[in-house]
C-alpha cells in the first residue's frame, strides 16, 4: 500500500468486498496512526466529546464498533472509561490496538453482519469514520440497536454523502418508528484538514428505546 496517507485512504475506500476491506486495513495497520495523525484526523476526538457529554466517565461497557488501531480507544482510558472493548474487521489494526492496553476485550468481525455479542450488552457504542464510503451504511445499525441496552447511546460519525442519500432518512424514519430518539448531530465538519477534497461528516447521538 502507498505511504501516501490520501492514496491510503483511496484504496482502502476503493475496496469491493468484506474481505477486501479487512486485507487493505491490515497491509495499513502499522502506518495507520502516523499517517492519520498527518491528515489532522478528527473522528476519534469528535466522538469522544459526546461520549462524555451523554455517558457519565467510568460507567461501561463501551464498544468501540471499527476500532481500527485503537485511537479512540486511548481517549477512552485517558478519560477513565475504563470497561472499553473494540471491535474491527481487521486483526492487523487490532494487533496494534491490543499493544496499546487500553481495551478489556477484542472482537474480529464485520458491521452489517451478526455480531458475536449478547442483546442489550453495552452502556454506549461509538464508531467513528465507519459510516462511509466503501464501509457501512444503514445495514450496520439493526445489530448494534440489539446489543446496546435500552437507554443506551449510540454514537456515530457519517459521511455526508451517505447521510444526504438516505441514511439520514432512515435515521429520522427509525426515530419514528421508536428504535431510539435523536439527541444530537453536529454540523458538518471536515474530519481531515490535511486532505483538502475530504467529503464533510457529522456525528449523530442516537438513544436506544
Amino acid at each position: 500500500m502507498s505511504t501516501d496517507p490520501a492514496k491510503s485512504l483511496d484504496v482502502v475506500y476503493s475496496a469491493e468486498s468484506t474481505a477486501d476491506v479487512a486485507k487493505k486495513y491490515d497491509d495499513w495497520a502499522k502506518r495507520y496512526d502516523t499517517e492519520m495523525a498527518s491528515l489532522g484526523y478528527r473522528h476519534p476526538n469528535i466522538c469522544l466529546a459526546m461520549l462524555t457529554r451523554h455517558l457519565p466517565r467510568g460507567e461501561g461497557p463501551v464498544l468501540d464498533a471499527g476500532a481500527g488501531t485503537g485511537l479512540l480507544g486511548e481517549w477512552m482510558d485517558i478519560v477513565v472509561y475504563k470497561d472499553a472493548q473494540a471491535l474491527d474487521i481487521s486483526e492487523g489494526m487490532l494487533e496494534v490496538a491490543r499493544a496499546k492496553n487500553v481495551y478489556s476485550k477484542f472482537h474480529v468481525a464485520a458491521l452489517g453482519e451478526t455480531l458475536p455479542m449478547a442483546d442489550d450488552t453495552y452502556a454506549a457504542i461509538v464508531a467513528a469514520g465507519v459510516f462511509t464510503v466503501g464501509h457501512v451504511g444503514e445495514e450496520g445499525f439493526g445489530e448494534l440497536v440489539r446489543i446496546t441496552r435500552p437507554g443506551g447511546f449510540i454514537i456515530v460519525t457519517i459521511k455526508d454523502t451517505l447521510y444526504d442519500k438516505g441514511l439520514g432518512a432512515y435515521l429520522k424514519a427509525q426515530e419514528a418508528k421508536g428504535v431510539w430518539t435523536v439527541l444530537e448531530e453536529t454540523p458538518s465538519y471536515v474530519s481531515m484538514p490535511g486532505r483538502p477534497d475530504t467529503v464533510p461528516s457529522r456525528a449523530v447521538v442516537l438513544k436506544v428505546l
